[in-house]
């Protein structure tokens, strides 16, 4: 069983904020699949669940908002008894412009307060990450640009960019981490 986190706000009115973007991934998904989200008070997250070439992957939204992510995580983890090494974290990062993704195996949390409390939730950096593009930030403070809305002169590249992960995703699950940053990155 593998794991693959999106991370974000939950409520309506983070739904479109550029820190939302790792659960715009999986909603883009799972509405592609007809799949909808369960909400477990439990797991401190909604869930489903998808077969990637014959395996079971939850799909998870942390409902602990994003600095406590790492409790659903953790949760999740221990409840399914997933590996680290089958786990995958989608989230926003403001290094990289728009329509860009970077795949990692490992590393530290680059200043994303949702990685941060994973790392500390799971007392290990050596989780899998795909980071999703929302730069280049303006001269802003990074608290207030992650949370306004993507304008709408950037909504094609936002669902070229959406695609782009769902298909990156099941290349990763076929391939692993290496061939797919050789790929994506």
């Amino acid at each position: 069983m593998k794991l693959v986190t999106g991370l974000g706000n939950i409520g309506d009115k983070y739904s479109f904020t550029r820190h939302n973007t790792g659960f715009m991934v999986l909603d883009r998904w799972t509405v592609k699949e007809g799949l909808s989200f369960k909400s477990d008070s439990k797991l401190k997250a909604m869930i489903t669940r998808l077969k990637i070439n014959g395996e079971d992957v939850i799909f998870a939204k942390p409902t602990t908002f994003m600095n406590l992510s790492g409790e659903a995580v953790r949760a999740i983890v221990d409840y399914y008894k997933i590996n680290i090494e089958d786990i995958l974290i989608i989230y926003d990062d403001l290094s990289l412009d728009l329509g860009k993704i970077r795949y990692r195996a490992n590393g530290s949390d680059g200043g994303h307060n949702g990685i941060k409390s994973i790392i500390q939730h799971l007392g290990t950096k050596n989780f899998a990450r795909l980071k999703v593009g929302i730069g280049p930030q303006p001269n802003i403070p990074s608290e207030n640009f992650v949370l306004q809305n993507f304008p709408k002169s950037d909504l094609d590249t936002l669902k070229e960019v959406l695609d782009k992960c769902i298909t990156s995703v099941e290349f990763y699950f076929d391939n692993g981490i290496e061939k797919t940053q050789n790929r994506f990155n």
